[in-house]
């Protein structure tokens, strides 16, 4: 399988309060998105690609010496969908694109190898995880048979649909011949005014193409940073995760 990596990384983090750019944020030691980076290499992908946009060159700069392919600027945050639009002209229609989030840095190599075994040519593959309170997520619609139909995002969901605690990470493995096509379908008619990479399910499922979703095991490893305390929060989880791995090395 051909595969190559988008990571997301051009978001403004204004919660942050911090003239850094959030993906520049330091958790244990470096930035959120070199976190995201690392787990992206682990992978052994043909290209990987970082799509920066607030913050402008410091990004790439601060990570010069990261394994990027090509770094690309999305000069408007015009959301998801518009941010993997940019990438598109170096990806290969005989790649699978895997889609990760520079300020999601706990992602497990494991989780995603299992989500790439998922996808192929004719099927896309997306990370979800169950939530006690799914709040700012998105959320996944499935039929009474458990098949994916979509994906709603909060500020435009039903009070019905916003009792879905299955929400939705925002990870997928997409095949490239079709992600190219949904891409040009994409419209802004949302809540937000903003191009959402979501809205691809709902064109995967009308088209006859298989969607697999598969569950997070650790809510953790899916957790974004958009503030100050979740940055904590994720710093204490990294301090445990490192202790439990030692103890169980015996060290």
């Amino acid at each position: 399988m051909n595969v190559s990596i988008v990571i997301l990384a051009a978001g403004q983090g204004k919660r942050m309060k911090s003239d850094l750019p959030k993906v520049l944020q330091p958790l244990a030691g470096k930035p959120l998105l070199k976190h995201v980076i690392d787990a992206a290499v682990t992978l052994d992908p043909l290209s990987l690609y970082v799509v920066y946009g607030h913050g402008g060159d410091r990004i790439p700069e601060v990570l010069a010496d990261a394994p990027v392919t090509s770094w690309v600027l999305q000069g408007e945050q015009l959301g998801t969908g518009h941010a993997v639009q940019q990438a598109l002209p170096l990806l290969r229609d005989d790649e699978i694109a895997l889609v990760l989030y520079g300020d999601v840095p706990l992602v497990r190599r494991e989780t995603l190898s299992r989500l790439l075994l998922l996808a192929s040519a004719e099927a896309m593959s997306l990370l979800t995880v169950m939530l006690e309170d799914p709040t700012g997520y998105g959320r996944v619609l499935r039929d009474p048979s458990g098949r994916v139909l979509g994906i709603v995002e909060q500020k435009d969901a039903t009070v019905e649909q916003r009792n879905i605690r299955e929400g939705n990470t925002g990870v997928m493995a997409i095949p490239v011949k079709y992600l190219r096509t949904w891409l040009g379908r994409l419209r802004n008619a949302n809540a937000q005014g903003e191009y959402y990479l979501t809205d691809i399910i709902a064109m995967a499922v009308a088209d006859g193409i298989k969607v697999t979703p598969l569950v997070a095991l650790s809510v953790a490893e899916v957790l974004g940073v958009n503030d100050k305390l979740q940055l904590a929060e994720l710093e204490a989880e990294t301090r445990k995760t490192r202790a439990r791995d030692l103890m169980l090395a015996g060290v």
